[in-house]
């Protein structure tokens, strides 16, 4: 009998990318994902006979081993196995079709595939290439496995994102292009794992938990190790204002390519963390929670203190911020119970340090809104970011110090995700907590100081559970937390802001007071005007003022003031936030402190597409802006960039007009300004490369506006 060859071998990338759903990928690669078998073509000289044997071998990184799962020998048969790698097929002749097995529990990741023929006593081995193996939401026993098949498209094949900031009274959102399948994104993801902490320590045995959600969820929420550097001081000259991004592409490919990317605040790190959780194939979704408490005493109090004139002192490192990012991803809990399963939160945004390392999760939504802050990971500090009580304190000249208010109510608000296959925002607070101010969200509460009181704690931290809960153990804090909130004064206090002001109009205030209690009273309010960052950090004051009114019993006054464009115009930073805080002291002593944030708004951006978008045909983009304040606008800058249209991003100087010109051919062209009321009009033209649902996100930039944003999302029809 002649001798068994190997003449030719198909692995059926298209056909497989098709029925594992992976055809989004924007490469040539086979990927796969687990819980399902691929099928390839192998074509021999002649039939097998008796004699021959034919053994298919799977390999991940290096030093393969069966004992470490990261060898699979899998000798062709005609029965395989649904729990473990196997090689079957059921044809005849020469020309074989084999599926491979991919069990569930696959350690994802890049691997090789070699073929094994024995015949005659001969031995034979051929590389047949390598393939990529990826979580799979659509299989029952993956431990991301999802029902929904809309929340499948939305949470793992979905590439744009709409991400909602601003603050809790005056949201708004923009969109991020996570561009998870753009060519060469799965590789920086793998390089991303390889060059983790947890592979640095030890390689072989970090390689062989990448077979966990849970795992994978925790080491990349490490991010700031390396790969993007958080900045929150304003001043972002050396690097790109965190605001400029509009998507993960460009930062991973920077990283890849120069090292950690300066600069990002919260939602960069979880456009990118929810990008390399949805190429691995994890279910992820971008949460916004506003009004989002940083406890760095892990109490489930946040302090704020303020001077007499209404300035934060430095009296904790305590914080609320307006608005913070944070990422929820979908898996089993094999290590709580099946309660848990489900979303867990995850934040790549380093806050407080969790085991030594800055990162967070994989927290159990859960266990937050039952109160189980005794369990993995970091779930006491997440529980006080949405459900803590602030304490506002007030700090007199000669440096004592006067506990004014405790609200049970104000963090954790208009929690918000994108909503499944559309651009509008959904409310999931309900999922974080009860209801506030009812009688089981103070019972949860409760509960959770309990838990971080009693032996639970000392267990949990004795086990190394989370450095925040050791961290608690040793607060003095405790017992004065325990006391009773401070007595409210018989005087209220609001403020009110003209509705959609917009950067270069005067910014028009009103403070009302109103006397709730049987006696006239005098009240002196010290009033501060103070530009911020997202996170309330004080960046520069604009203007301080000092008035006093009288009012009888039930008696009502407004105070108004304007603050103008020209005295906060050098002073906000790309976030366009001002915060307002009124320190209030009646002549009896009594103290109230009433704060609020105003978001200026950006001038409009519009996007204008001129025809029905083609794969592979020139589309054309017309982009509009107005300048819309009495002074020149200088620098102006436009960055455009989305997965499927454009391969780079693209970011060139503004000219009034520049027609016709091919971004293949595109010319840099002079810095140009725009006069007081005059609109600039670029043209250009976009080849789109891949079909289907697709977003163009532009950006805007220059002296007088930070990071106009607008976007146009369209279908793209196949070529």
């Amino acid at each position: 009998m002649t001798s068994l060859r190997l003449i030719n071998w198909d692995l059926r990338p298209t056909a497989n990318a098709t029925a594992h759903r992976t055809k989004d990928f924007f490469s040539n690669k086979l990927i796969l994902r687990r819980g399902q078998s691929a099928q390839i073509s192998i074509g021999l000289s002649r039939s097998l006979s008796s004699g021959d044997s034919l053994t298919f071998i799977s390999e991940i990184g290096p030093s393969p081993s069966e004992s470490q799962n990261t060898r699979n020998v899998m000798p062709l048969s005609q029965s395989g196995s649904r729990t473990a790698w196997s090689a079957t097929s059921s044809s005849t002749g020469s020309t074989l079709t084999v599926a491979i097995n991919i069990p569930a529990n696959t350690i994802v990741g890049h691997y090789t595939m070699r073929l094994e023929m024995k015949s005659g006593g001969r031995s034979f081995t051929q590389s047949l290439g390598e393939f990529y193996v990826l979580f799979n939401a659509w299989a029952s026993d993956d431990e991301v496995f999802m029902t929904n098949e809309a929340e499948r498209v939305e949470y793992v094949l979905n590439e744009t994102g709409l991400v909602f900031i601003g603050n809790w009274n005056n949201q708004s959102s923009r969109q991020w292009d996570y561009g998870q399948f753009e060519d060469g994104i799965l590789d920086i993801t793998l390089a991303i794992l390889d060059k983790s902490l947890n592979a640095g320590r030890n390689q072989l045995e970090d390689l062989s938990q990448r077979n966990s959600a849970m795992y994978i969820c925790r080491v990349l929420s490490a991010m700031d190790n390396g790969i993007v550097i958080g900045n929150w001081s304003g001043n972002y000259s050396n690097g790109v204002s965190p605001s400029r991004w509009n998507g993960s592409v460009p930062i991973l490919r920077s990283w890849s390519q120069n090292g950690p990317v300066a600069y990002g605040q919260c939602w960069v790190f979880a456009g990118v963390l929810c990008t390399v959780l949805r190429c691995l194939g994890i279910p992820t979704r971008v949460i916004t929670n506003f009004e989002s408490a940083h406890d760095t005493d892990v109490n489930l109090f946040v302090d704020r203190y303020f001077d007499q004139n209404g300035n934060p002192t430095g009296d904790t490192t305590d914080s609320i911020w307006n608005f913070h990012v944070w990422n929820e991803s979908f898996c089993i809990r094999s290590d709580l119970g099946s309660m848990y399963n489900g979303w867990q939160i995850v934040d790549a945004t380093p806050q407080e340090p969790s085991q030594g390392e800055y990162r967070l999760g994989p927290c159990a939504l859960k266990a937050i809104k039952e109160g189980d802050v005794d369990l993995l990971y970091d779930t006491p500090f997440v529980f006080t970011e949405v459900n803590g009580d602030s304490v506002d304190w007030l700090v007199y000249n000669n440096g004592t110090k006067k506990k004014v208010s405790t609200n049970s109510r104000s963090i954790g608000r208009f929690i918000s995700t994108k909503a499944i296959g559309a651009f509008r925002r959904v409310d999931v607070t309900n999922d974080y907590k009860y209801s506030e101010g009812t009688a089981k969200e103070r019972e949860i509460f409760e509960k959770a100081q309990r838990k971080l009181s009693g032996p639970a704690l000392r267990v949990a931290s004795r086990s190394a559970a989370s450095g925040r809960m050791a961290a608690f153990a040793s607060n003095a804090a405790v017992s004065e937390r325990m006391e009773a909130p401070a007595p409210k004064p018989d005087y209220v206090g609001s403020f009110s802001l003209k509705e959609q002001t917009q950067v270069g109009e005067d910014l028009a205030v009103t403070i009302t007071l109103k006397n709730t209690g049987p006696q006239p009273k005098v009240i002196k309010v010290d009033i501060t005007a103070t530009a911020i960052i997202y996170t309330r950090a004080p960046v520069k004051e604009i203007q301080r003022e000092e008035q006093s009114l009288s009012l009888q019993p039930n008696e009502e006054k407004k105070i108004q003031f304007t603050i103008t464009y020209s005295q906060y115009s050098s002073a906000i930073t790309s976030d366009n936030m001002i915060l307002l805080v009124a320190v209030c002291e009646d002549d009896k002593g009594g103290n109230l402190i009433i704060d609020t944030v105003a978001v200026l708004k950006n001038p409009p951006l519009l996007i204008k597409i001129s025809s029905n978008p083609i794969q592979n045909k020139p589309l054309k983009v017309t982009i509009i802006f107005s300048n819309p304040i009495g002074e020149v606008v200088t620098d102006s800058i436009l960055a455009i960039e989305g997965s499927g249209l454009l391969k780079n991003l693209i970011s060139f100087p503004q000219t009034h007009v520049m027609a016709g010109e091919k971004l293949f051919n595109l010319i840099r062209l002079p810095v140009s300004t725009l006069k007081p009321n005059q609109r600039s009009i670029t043209e250009l033209e976009i080849i789109p490369y891949r079909p289907g649902r697709r977003c163009l996100l532009v950006n805007f930039s220059s002296n007088a506006f930070s990071d106009v944003k607008a976007f146009s999302d369209f279908t793209v029809a196949p070529a």
